[in-house]
């Protein structure tokens, strides 16, 4: 059996210990006491070193706790000692989850239904479809002011039957460990938190997505909110700086260059599909009618402009009695149009063709492509399609 120390000291970052068993030729051991969290109810494992061999994962086996090493360790007493500015991190992240999760439900009836604590930012799922953006911020403003407040956080043991008050009811029995905000929140909690909420330190919820019936929170705490605040002014900075403007001015700035590009972009696109409708106009003229009065034009092009290629064989099915094909190298493409009344099926053409030849492709009557495994392949099935 081993001690868990954390459940009572979660600053406990040096310990000594004794080896009580192996496995994975010694890469593995059992100790009778250890202050390393194991990876468990949401929360990542603690990292550091036994002795001189680093720990790589903690691993929860009920009664005992697994310390998985990088190498072997041959010493029957041993020296842990915690990675402690990811054990603090972590302590941050999680006392600041128990304070959100609370406050969101004081304030709004929002249970939390889920909790991921990643490497980066951490998550909650609360259980309502749709979260303004005003309730998110006020949540954010709140949670800061308990903060602030530096309210006690408190850790007992109590029997699960006994205990009451608790935020979210716990399928445990017996002794339980209870983590208490003080005013605010009791959680039956095994994790590492810290003594009061001023060490988590700033609250930021980052952004809301909806996740089938619930939405999810996007938060980050402490050295994590000041970091990622540094991030964003930078990235802002760097926004401003391009617009020679003030970091309050550049978010208007960068709306209204949106607005300029969308409508270049709605510009490009008539201006492209003129110029495709004129050039497959071009080619047309300029093919002489077979005995069926169906004009058939092939094209092969080392390299184009998909966009374009494709705008302009799509306004040749639009003319009258007539049959395109277009071979592409780069990318590799082989494109078919055919007009109505031109008696080819340009999908179907090309779908045959392509299948031949272990390629895959296909579209409409009037309008198709696709491509095959190789450059010799595509050469081979264009050939195929008899215009």
């Amino acid at each position: 059996m081993t001690e868990r120390l954390y459940y009572t000291d979660a600053y406990l970052s040096r310990f000594h210990a004794r080896v009580l068993d192996r496995a994975d030729a010694g890469c593995t051991v059992y100790l009778d006491r250890s202050a390393f969290y194991p990876t468990s109810g949401g929360q990542p494992n603690d990292l550091g070193r036994l002795g001189d061999v680093a720990v790589l994962d903690v691993v929860d086996e009920g009664e005992r706790v697994a310390h998985r090493l990088s190498a072997p360790l041959a010493a029957d007493e041993v020296e842990g000692v915690v990675d402690w500015t990811r054990r603090f991190d972590l302590m941050q992240q999680h006392t600041g989850q128990h304070l959100l999760s609370a406050v969101l439900e004081e304030m709004f009836g929002w249970p939390t239904v889920s909790v991921h604590f990643g490497a980066e930012s951490s998550t909650l799922d609360v259980d309502v479809g749709t979260v303004a953006p005003e309730a998110v911020a006020a949540a954010e403003l709140r949670a800061n002011a308990v903060v602030w407040e530096n309210r006690p956080v408190h850790v007992a043991f109590e029997d699960a039957a006994a205990a009451t008050g608790l935020r979210k009811a716990t399928e445990r029995s017996g002794r339980i460990r209870i983590v208490t905000i003080a005013d605010l929140d009791r959680s039956a909690c095994g994790g590492t938190h810290v003594r009061a909420t001023g060490e988590i330190g700033a609250i930021q919820l980052r952004r809301t997505e909806r996740v089938k019936q619930l939405t999810r929170i996007e938060f980050v705490c402490g050295g994590r909110a000041v970091a990622r605040a540094r991030r964003d002014l930078e990235a802002l900075g760097s926004i401003a700086t391009a617009f020679s403007a003030s970091l309050d001015d550049a978010p208007v700035l960068v709306a209204r260059q949106r607005e300029a590009l969308a409508e270049a972009f709605t510009a490009r696109k008539a201006l492209l599909a003129e110029l495709a409708a004129r050039r497959a106009e071009a080619r047309h003229a300029a093919a002489t009618p077979d005995a069926d009065g169906v004009r058939r034009l092939r094209l092969e092009l080392e390299r184009a402009d998909v966009e374009e290629l494709r705008a302009e064989m799509q306004a040749l099915a639009a003319l009258p009695k007539v049959v395109g094909i277009a071979l592409l190298h780069d990318p590799p493409m082989l494109l078919v149009a055919a007009s109505g009344d031109s008696g080819v099926d340009a999908g179907g053409r090309l779908k045959a063709a392509l299948a031949a030849v272990g390629g895959k492709g296909g579209g409409s009557p009037r309008f198709a492509q696709g491509t095959a495994p190789t450059r010799e392949a595509l050469v081979t099935a264009s050939q195929g399609l008899s215009a």
